[in-house]
């Protein structure tokens, strides 16, 4: 199946006065947004693209929605650039993509350098352009989108997302969780990664109107739970710890059905906290490879299954592999593998990287994890992110959440620190919450009280907040980096 076509013309042609497009105090029908695309189409024809990707250097709003199906409306791969990133990083992605334009948000201000690479416009000089009177010309369409995965050595790897694989995810979640004709799904995830790309992909695939946010605003999204504003959202660990921290005891709004919590499992005690709170947590598993959600425990199965990312959604499967190449049993510890529709067709220009990640028709994630006796994804940590201590296997995941379960501690990171006896011991790194604090030594009782001697941190480092990317994701090679600095200091 290669779905063809233009999803927002044909969404338009079903639906054209439903609410599609929400952002600030503007919204838009689909049909309205249609015709904003059909707009920004002609001016992009205007410049006369060749069939090679275009590079986006956007924030949430409602001009960029309308550029990327204008592109897409072109069947022009679009390639997401990270505003974070430095002009060295654009650099790499902008030649390794051959992208053959950078168009940027007016508010980033691009060194010369970088136009001296690339032909760069911004959004407001894309705006005058005259439009074109030739008919839209649309090129053979595949490939949907280019995300670079922020690997852990080395370069980026660019992550080709097809058609096939965005339609196939939003199959696939809305079988797992339903599809109302009346949802309204809030953005708040940054739509140049996975989370938000995908949510407007299955905007304009359901008939659901999106409310977009420029950034998450904790007490903004609140009044929205609340006032029935929306039915679902997306959200990573430290969006849902806000969001309990500004509730009360104010409840959300019955309409609202669908919490979707990805990035890395919650901490235990923030999963009971929702519980009581009656708030619908779906606890996912899914990367940039997979045009994000794969597997999702759904509410039913939460209470007893705390710490799980659920089973894979119906068009997908899941098997551990253990160190021998071999599939594991329930419960043994290994390599997550893959496979499914919404699985990346693979890496531009890394064939040794494919050869690699793609086994027997599987995509080995470098993720590790078990499955249980009744199929439940557990994810423990990145292959990468293992810390060996005297020949026995820590898995931060593991520290952490027994940290993150002190009323005291509101977030934490655990690493590997070297260490001349035992090769790697565990350091770690928390953020104290507002309720109260608590001294080094009697943190390191509490785990002594909870975990294998082993895995108690040696070290523990007080932080006001840990270092995450774009998408919120933990950076631990941050962390890393101070401990080797504090090393070659002393």
């Amino acid at each position: 199946m290669n779905p063809t076509g233009h999803w927002l013309t044909k969404r338009a042609s079903l639906t054209p006065n439903r609410l599609a497009l929400r952002f600030e105090e503007e919204s838009w029908t689909f049909g309205e947004l249609l015709d904003e695309t059909n707009s920004m189409a002609k001016k992009l024809q205007s410049l006369q693209l060749v069939n090679k990707p275009v590079a986006l250097l956007i924030q949430n709003t409602a001009r960029a929605v309308i550029l990327i199906h204008a592109l897409q409306k072109l069947g022009l791969t679009v390639v997401m650039l990270n505003p974070r990133l430095k002009i060295p990083e654009w650099h790499f992605q902008l030649a390794d993509s051959e992208a053959q334009l950078l168009i940027a948000d007016d508010r980033f201000e691009l060194h010369t350098d970088l136009k001296d690479v690339i032909k760069v416009l911004t959004i407001d000089a894309l705006e005058q352009l005259p439009l074109s009177t030739k008919a839209v010309q649309e090129y053979e369409r595949d490939t949907c989108s280019i995300m670079y995965t922020s690997g852990t050595t080395g370069q980026p790897k660019g992550v080709k997302q097809t058609y096939e694989n965005h339609f196939t995810s939003a199959v696939g979640s809305a079988l797992n969780i339903g599809l109302n004709p009346d949802d309204s799904w809030i953005c708040a995830v940054p739509i140049f990664h996975i989370s938000g790309y995908s949510i407007l992909m299955r905007s304009v695939i359901y008939g659901n109107n999106v409310t977009l946010y420029e950034k998450f605003d904790e007490k903004s999204v609140h009044q929205d739970l609340v006032q029935g504003n929306a039915t679902m959202i997306s959200v990573v660990a430290t969006m849902l710890t806000r969001l309990l921290a500004v509730r009360g005891n104010e409840t959300y709004h019955e309409r609202f059905r669908c919490m979707l919590l990805g990035g890395g499992p919650a901490a235990g005690h923030v999963v009971q906290e929702c519980f009581q709170a009656g708030i619908p947590v779906f606890q996912t598993y899914g990367m940039t490879e997979t045009s994000s959600q794969f597997a999702t425990l759904i509410p039913e199965d939460s209470r007893r299954k705390i710490g799980s990312s659920g089973k894979p959604l119906f068009l997908n499967e899941i098997k551990i592999i253990d160190s021998d190449h071999k599939k594991s049993g329930p419960n043994e510890i290994g390599e997550i593998a893959v496979k499914g529709p919404n699985v990346t067709t693979g890496y531009i220009n890394r064939p040794s990287a494919n050869r690699e990640a793609f086994q027997d028709d599987w995509f080995y994630t470098g993720d590790i994890g078990y499955l249980d006796e009744e199929g439940f994804l557990f994810v423990l940590d990145r292959r990468s992110d293992l810390i060996i201590s005297g020949g026995e296997n820590i898995y931060p995941a593991e520290i952490e959440a027994v940290l993150s379960s002190h009323p005291s501690i509101e977030e934490a990171a655990v690493v590997g620190k070297k260490d001349s006896i035992w090769g790697e011991v565990p350091a770690a790194f928390v953020v104290q919450s507002t309720s109260g604090q608590i001294k080094k030594s009697a943190l390191t009782e509490y785990c002594l009280d909870r975990l294998a001697g082993y895995k108690v941190p040696k070290t523990i480092y007080f932080m006001d907040k840990l270092p995450r990317n774009a998408s919120n994701k933990l950076l631990r090679r941050e962390l890393k980096k101070k401990l080797e600095a504090e090393h070659e200091d002393h």
